[in-house]
């Protein structure tokens, strides 16, 4: 019998790079996502795909009672987003984790992995950020996902769990046009139809970028190896680039896009980069694709969009 992974997000970026991962891997795949904000063309063919709201409490009654897994990708993604409505950024990231904490309950599954975020640290020093660093989040999204982390870790004797504290994710099939998630895409996309990039923020603040195939690997290995539940791990590479760092690596294969700053984001972060030591004692992961093969590829996919 192939065990059953429920994957929720199906429809967004990271979601169903996933799905096409533990499909890959010889899984049956549930999916479940709103639509919100993902794509529907994005989902795998062979997913069993549930279009529904995971905030509502009715959500248990769509989902098959016999799913092994629990990946929990969905939610609202962005911490400028989240001050436009903190009370759907709730609803989106805390109600629909106590949701699917209900259905771990009822049915026992084996494991729950969880999307969380570099964002839950706030503001940190200019030095890795490890998991065991006081967690003071500076936007709504922020404290949504920490929150989250919290109510898996009140359960943690009844739903094995991981939390997975993601860095800025970057790659093919990250949405163009959301221009308030994502610093690479964002970037990218000014670029690629305006010719020029306008960035919110100093160009000395700094990020952790990691390609979408490390991050897949990432959720593979947290839901298949024992030793990463109770855990909450960064992923990230533990390479620290500046805004302006990354400006000049996109302006390598675009040398005529100009940029300027422009006031800042609500909620934003000076910097921040990753303690990757619990991601190799964890999940032996200590290799990563460097910025600029990433950024290589990613492009390459853009040309498509252009045509």
């Amino acid at each position: 019998m192939k065990k059953k992974v429920l994957i929720t997000g199906v429809a967004g970026f990271i979601g169903s790079h996933v799905a096409n991962r533990f499909l890959m891997e010889g899984y049956k795949v549930i999916g479940v996502d709103d639509l919100s904000g993902g794509n529907i063309e994005n989902i795998p063919k062979d997913v069993e795909f549930i279009q529904q709201d995971l905030a509502q409490e009715s959500i248990l009654d769509f989902i098959p009672n016999d799913c092994n897994i629990v990946l929990h990708l969905a939610g609202q993604s962005s911490g400028e987003i989240s001050f436009d409505n903190p009370i759907v950024d709730l609803q989106k990231n805390v109600v629909s984790t106590l949701n699917l904490i209900r259905y771990a309950l009822r049915n026992k599954v084996e494991r729950m992995v969880y999307a969380s975020s570099m964002s839950v640290y706030g503001e940190v020093d200019d030095k890795p950020v490890n998991e065991d660093s006081l967690c003071k989040p500076l936007s709504c999204y922020g404290l949504s996902k920490y929150t989250s982390e919290m109510y898996l870790n009140i359960y943690k004797k009844s739903i094995p769990s991981v939390s997975m504290r993601m860095f800025n994710v970057y790659g093919p099939g990250q949405d163009m046009n959301n221009l308030r998630q994502g610093m690479v895409s964002i970037f990218l996309s000014q670029a690629l139809f305006n010719n020029q990039i306008e960035i919110k923020g100093s160009l000395e603040r700094f990020r952790d970028f990691i390609y979408i195939d490390d991050v897949v690997e990432c959720w593979f290995r947290a839901a298949t190896l024992n030793k990463a539940i109770g855990k909450s791990i960064n992923i990230g590479t533990g390479v620290k680039t500046t805004v302006d760092e990354l400006i000049q690596h996109i302006r390598e294969y675009m040398p005529d896009i100009e940029y300027y700053t422009n006031g800042n984001t609500p909620g934003d972060q000076t910097g921040v980069f990753a303690d990757t030591e619990n991601l190799k004692l964890y999940l032996g992961i200590e290799k990563f694709t460097s910025l600029n093969s990433g950024l290589s590829k990613f492009m390459d996919w853009t040309q498509s969009l252009k045509l």
